[in-house]
């Protein structure tokens, strides 16, 4: 019974050093008394929680101007220069590195080929990856606070565990507590898109909502969804997996077992695939001149005016407009962010995606439904930097660096 009321009062605490926090970090500066006013704590509680916020560094006191000619109002505001994370991001052949502060400025980066076969490889090269990494930024890093990893697969963000990659064997790989025990801070551990959802809503396109999705086509294709400002978990804390929404039931297997998943058609191998077999049957296309046919190119010579090209984005457009207008009817989302290098060709393919939405989802929802590019596209590790980011507005990571 007692060992139940001690992690009710830490929790508790938890609870409102986070409240105070967040209101520091999204509203400063911000006095104490509006603080206690918006987060409805004591003035007293919010007074003792200032006090270890400041005497840890993390927030500073600002002089605001009075508008009455009077004392200035000391105002509160985060501090973050000084507090330094790791963010990875692990790809299917490569890795990718960012070194960040606090306010989510990445300092450094670095983008290496990494190819693994099994996860002892996996776990070996990303531990080294990681340590050569920090031995070569070490004049910048002050205080290291914690490692962020944003991979493909299932990962109970959690335990930082990893229940399944598509590309490799493994058999829950407990990254989180391997990472945390090797370099003594703390680590957590995510799925790529539900990162990027998570990034997208802190610094990037749904910054304003906080009911959004994400739609990431890349080598596959899936979603980040955004519940109230939340990444939407489901029972085995994942959800999300668009690719494998059925779109032609007569369509190729997919690598998950199933056929004519969206993955099949509307992620970047998929559209290469296509694109290539129908320049080898001979269509006319300007395409035929390219010495190597990829999605950049597609997208080029789409927007130049050639007919397989815009015709092949196009179709992407409605397969991806399909998927998302089951989402829509699902979610009720404020907004829809798409992300990958497909909207390049935003021109071509957004109109699809709308008249699918359109034709396939309710009025209601759809009606004035902003369909937006990714911002943070082109910074592949801001999606595990945002899980260190959720660790300090929840407490989790903020209460480790206070009791420190």
């Amino acid at each position: 019974m007692n060992g139940g009321q001690i992690g009710n009062v830490d929790l508790v605490k938890q609870l409102n050093s986070a409240a105070v926090y967040r209101l520091i970090d999204q509203q400063g500066p911000i006095s104490r008394i509006q603080v206690a006013d918006v987060s409805q704590l004591a003035p007293a509680s919010v007074t003792k929680i200032t006090r270890q916020l400041l005497e840890r560094g993390l927030i500073k006191e600002v002089a605001q101007q009075a508008s009455t000619g009077g004392r200035r109002a000391i105002s509160l505001e985060t501090e973050t220069k000084p507090f330094h994370s790791v963010a990875v991001r692990l790809g299917r052949d490569y890795i990718q590195l960012g070194l960040y502060d606090l306010s989510g400025n990445e300092l450094s980066s670095s983008n290496q080929d990494f190819p693994y076969s099994d996860q002892h490889q996996l776990v070996e090269g990303l531990i080294q990856f990681i340590d050569q990494f920090i031995e070569h930024h070490q004049s910048q890093i002050q205080q290291l606070i914690a490692i962020g990893i944003a991979l493909p697969g299932l990962v109970n963000p959690e335990s930082g565990v990893v229940e399944y990659m598509p590309h490799v064997d493994v058999d829950t790989m407990t990254i989180g507590d391997t990472v945390r025990d090797h370099f003594q801070v703390e680590c957590f551990v995510g799925n790529d898109v539900r990162g990027m959802a998570l990034a997208e809503h802190y610094f990037g396109a749904s910054q304003d909502c906080q009911d959004s999705i994400l739609i990431s086509v890349h080598r596959g294709a899936g979603a980040g969804i955004i519940v109230n400002g939340q990444v939407f978990l489901g029972h085995n804390r994942n959800v999300g997996e668009i690719g494998h929404i059925q779109i032609d039931p007569l369509g190729e297997q997919c690598q998950c077992g199933n056929f004519g998943c969206l993955e099949t058609v509307a992620a970047n191998p998929a559209i290469v695939r296509l694109v290539k077999k129908r320049v080898a049957q001979g269509y006319p296309t300007s395409l035929a001149d390219e010495p190597k046919i990829t999605i950049d190119t597609i997208c080029e010579h789409a927007l130049a005016g050639d007919e397989l090209a815009s015709q092949a984005l196009i179709k992407v457009g409605n397969y991806l407009g399909k998927a998302v207008a089951i989402t829509v009817n699902l979610f009720n989302p404020q907004k829809i962010v798409i992300a990958g290098q497909i909207t390049q060709a935003q021109e071509l393919i957004f109109p699809a995606i709308y008249r699918n939405v359109a034709n396939q989802s309710l009025g209601v929802f759809h009606r004035q439904l902003p369909i937006v590019v990714s911002q943070i596209d082109k910074q592949p590790t801001l999606s595990a930097f945002a899980m260190i980011k959720r660790a300090m507005l929840n407490g989790v990571l903020l209460q480790k660096l206070l009791e420190n």
